[in-house]
């Protein structure tokens, strides 16, 4: 499959493995052997893209998803992109799952996370480091700056931003270029559509993740659904819930009906929309089963026209849906 270009030139294939359910958010974590073997597995079926972040652990170890991702691609480490974040930590003590997020992205606090993810990751270079979320606290300047030096060094080679704004980017790219922004994207989710634009004026590349409302445009999940609250999100997301459920059932009508039409699952539906937006646009889901792996992949060979896009754009202005997830709670240092 043809790669997609993020930001100047840094190749990815066209959809990335988003793999932080491996270790976090999706209940228990995988087996590590297991693991490893299907991160693999994935690149064998062409995927090319791996992302990962210094905060994707477990209660026993932390830091878990980069040791993992590491691990399953040591032997092909220079035919693949890793992109892993930095400047984001939980707050353990507060009894909301998920854990409201607490920012930090301070030079020294960046230069400590950079070490940690290479030497965790097994690598002498990150492909792309994202900023995780803004942290209020630090100016963009600053943060590009630091970024700067580290490309100097060799220590990453490109740099993006997670949840980013038009200002926040527009600041860090006058000092640093940025690559991509990692933003939360799908059919229930396109308020950073209004970003567009602003990505294509200054040639920045769109990684989305949750492309599929955290699994819940897969269409697999119906009503009386449950998911243990101690270490599952999901089970705190509107969407699941059976109300939910009953008001999105227009919406997963549309992508059924899609999906009948061109012959594919309604998953490889949501994804191939957002393929056919933007030629620099790169969704990340995650999955931990080796036919979704396959199955998501196949969306890169789907193609819908501009019509069809419009006319899917139109429906989604109109069809009734219910809340989504829209991430966790940003608590001050």
């Amino acid at each position: 499959m043809t790669d997609r270009i993020l930001g100047r030139d840094l190749a990815v294939s066209p959809l990335g493995l988003g793999c932080m359910g491996f270790s976090h958010g999706y209940g228990a974590a995988t087996d590590e052997q297991e693991a490893i073997r299907l991160i693999r597995q994935a690149y064998d079926m062409g995927y090319t893209f791996f992302d990962t972040a210094e905060v994707y652990g477990t209660p026993q170890d932390p830091h878990h998803n980069e040791k993992l991702v590491g691990k399953a691609l040591a032997d092909v480490r220079d035919k693949v992109v890793i992109s892993t974040k930095f400047g984001l930590g939980f707050d353990l003590e507060s009894d909301q799952v998920p854990y409201p997020l607490i920012p930090d992205a301070r030079p020294e606090t960046i230069r400590r996370s950079v070490e940690g993810s290479l030497q965790r990751l097994g690598t002498d270079h990150i492909d792309l480091y994202f900023q995780h979320r803004i942290d209020p606290a630090v100016e963009p300047e600053e943060v590009a700056g630091v970024m700067a030096d580290l490309i100097k060094e060799g220590k990453i080679t490109h740099w993006g931003i997670s949840e980013a704004n038009e200002e926040y980017l527009r600041r860090a790219n006058s000092v640093c270029p940025v690559t991509a922004v990692q933003n939360r994207y799908s059919m229930m989710a396109r308020q950073y559509e209004a970003l567009f634009p602003v990505l294509e004026e200054l040639g920045i590349g769109f990684v989305a993740f949750s492309p599929m409302a955290n699994g819940f445009l897969t269409g697999k999940y119906g009503k009386g659904q449950h998911f243990d609250s101690a270490n599952d999100y999901r089970a705190s997301m509107p969407q699941f819930t059976d109300e939910a459920v009953s008001q999105n059932q227009a919406l997963l009508k549309l992508l059924q009906d899609l999906a009948e039409a061109k012959g594919a699952a309604p998953a490889q539906i949501s994804l191939a929309w957002m393929l056919g937006k933007k030629p620099w646009i790169v969704p990340i889901p995650g999955s931990r089963k080796p036919e979704r792996m396959q199955e998501n992949f196949g969306a890169a060979s789907i193609s819908l026209t501009p019509e069809e896009i419009r006319s899917i754009d139109e429906a989604l202005d109109k069809v009734g849906m219910s809340a989504v997830f829209g991430g966790s709670a940003i608590k001050k240092q």
